[in-house]
């Protein structure tokens, strides 16, 4: 039997819209089939498909994590992290997303490994114990958070010490500039993006923010976060022409994205920047990233 502190449940707790405005977060209380729907779209699945890849880059074998998933949605990293053998605690401000993500869970038949919490990131330092997890994920959350440097402030709290691991997936400015051109034809928001804070996503038709090398950098400083490795997710398959079936060939544009997302003068233009950092003050051998990483 799992200990009981990993048993499933949901835990019911009182929003906090400090942190977060209600007209950028009322599109996930009720869009969560639409997202859902996303992810398996060849797009939605190479943006988690790559990023789990680059994170599993940097964890040990063999190694079962303490884990925090932010916004975590309907699920689909905690159920592959599970999947692995780690305990993943799943917070969100959706009680629709959560119960896809208990669903997804159940069928995968990880459910002992997942705690679900219903909650807003901004109330991440009330939550938990200081230094309670080794990893935390923080995929496409900081994009919707009016404070962006409070969450990684709460997260980095939040984590073991020097030892444990922070993923950060975040929208690229740079890569808005691309698309706006590339794909939409829209030179003249193109223009605009090479300076924008904010963008516009298509998927529930709100607003997204961006983040450039620098302002991510500097948000991970301010946070006592160092950089372990940077990724690029999504260099080119968004721009492929329409006789490149994203679908048939899947497997071949994943892999290429791979070799693209890991080399600095393609992930600096991809749609999203990844990154894997730890608190600046590790001082010893670390048994979650992997030697040598």
């Amino acid at each position: 039997m799992a200990h009981e502190g990993y048993l499933w449940r949901v835990k019911k707790m009182t929003a906090n819209s400090d942190s977060n405005s209600n007209d950028d977060f009322e599109r996930f209380q009720t869009g969560a089939a639409k997202y859902a729907a996303y992810l398996e779209t060849p797009e939605g699945r190479l943006r988690l498909d790559l990023a789990f890849a680059n994170l599993q880059e940097f964890l040990t074998q063999n190694t079962r994590l303490h884990t925090l998933d932010l916004g975590g949605g309907t699920g689909s990293n905690a159920v592959r992290l599970a999947k692995l053998g780690h305990h993943v605690t799943l917070l969100d401000s959706s009680a629709e997303m959560l119960n896809i993500a208990e669903r997804t869970a159940r069928e995968a038949g990880v459910s002992e490994l997942i705690v679900l919490k219903h909650a807003d990131v901004g109330q991440l330092p009330n939550l938990f114990p200081a230094e309670s997890f080794e990893l935390i994920l923080c995929h496409n959350i900081l994009e919707y958070v009016d404070d962006p440097c409070a969450v990684l402030r709460g997260a980095a709290g939040a984590l073991r010490d020097s030892s444990g691991m922070i993923s950060v997936l975040v929208r690229n400015q740079a890569g808005e500039v691309l698309k706006a051109a590339i794909k939409d034809g829209d030179l003249g928001a193109a223009e605009s993006n090479l300076t924008a804070e904010w963008a516009h996503e298509s998927l529930y038709g709100g607003r997204v923010r961006l983040f450039t090398a620098e302002s991510l950098q500097a948000m991970l400083l301010e946070s006592s976060l160092a950089v372990t490795a940077e990724r690029g997710v999504r260099v080119l398959s968004d721009y492929l022409p329409p006789s490149v079936s994203r679908s048939d060939e899947y497997d071949r544009i994943f892999e290429l994205e791979r070799k693209l997302g890991s080399r600095p003068e393609f992930a600096a233009v991809a749609r999203y920047t990844h990154v894997l950092a730890h608190r600046a003050d590790r001082v010893h051998e670390d048994p979650v990233i992997k030697d040598g990483a």
